[in-house]
């Protein structure tokens, strides 16, 4: 028999934390609730708990949700993270995704949606560990990477544009590496699932979406008119190491992405 999913709940309203690990025990999960950012962080990172899911409000006693998320994300830690949250602003959603969110879903919510939300992430994370289980192979050798006024650095995880300084996670820097090793080419999403997520190329998911966002926040000079991640309309994305007028390729809405089924999030 295969072992329960973990899955975390992180949430400081005592009534809405019992009526969601009431569901999820009901559907033959294992439920941790805590009820502060502090103390979530301290679960994640201690190696001896094993968690498939976080489930995660913003916001929370000591520390954001946001904040946990991000600090999750800077220590390489891929667990898949749905925010459940009573902020329903654009800004809020696109911030939850910044931080490295698989999904979001706003209170109050219906059971339904929610509890197949959570099936849906397990299933992509038990898909892309039994990948990455499968496809094993040794990483390419650490390098230093310059393009426009950017240093990439793939060995510390560090970048340096126009004289700041900025970390991506493992995921960011994996994007980034595949996107310099096409540079030039159209890359399509079901290519950045399968090559960079590990995951089937058909599947809905707006994840490399939220992460091309990421890189234009920290490279571009205007994430809003993209010169070097750009949006190939009805194709993919292409990196022009150069640089390059969004005219000439992307879509008047720089984060547009293109043509493909989404999920809900």
């Amino acid at each position: 028999m295969n072992k329960k999913k973990h899955i975390l709940v992180v949430e400081d309203e005592v009534h809405l934390a019992t009526g969601i690990k009431y569901n999820l025990d009901a559907e033959g999960y294992e439920v941790t609730c805590v009820g502060d950012g502090p103390s979530a962080l301290r679960l994640l990172q201690d190696k001896s708990q094993k968690f498939d899911l976080v489930i995660l409000d913003l916001m929370l006693p000591g520390m954001s949700g946001y904040a946990v998320c991000e600090a999750m994300r800077a220590g390489q830690n891929d667990i898949p993270v749905l925010i459940l949250s009573a902020r329903t602003l654009a800004e809020d959603r696109i911030r939850g995704f910044d931080v490295g969110a698989d999904q979001y879903l706003t209170k109050p919510f219906d059971l339904d949606e929610f509890l197949t939300r959570v099936r849906t992430l397990l299933n992509l994370y038990s898909l892309r560990t039994e990948r990455r289980v499968e496809t094993a192979a040794p990483e390419p050798e650490p390098t230093v990477y310059r393009f426009a006024d950017a240093v990439v650095n793939f060995d510390t995880f560090e970048v340096s544009v126009r004289n700041q300084s900025a970390r991506l996670t493992h995921l960011e820097m994996k994007l980034l590496r595949y996107f310099i090793e096409n540079a030039g080419r159209v890359i399509s999403r079901k290519e950045l699932l399968e090559r960079v997520w590990e995951l089937p190329g058909y599947l809905s998911t707006r994840a490399p979406d939220q992460f091309i966002r990421r890189l234009r926040k920290i490279f571009e000079p205007d994430p809003a008119q993209p010169r070097y991640f750009l949006t190939i309309r009805d194709a993919g994305y292409r990196f022009v190491p150069t640089g390059q007028t969004a005219s000439e390729d992307a879509p008047a809405d720089a984060d547009a992405a293109p043509s493909a089924p989404s999920d809900s999030s």
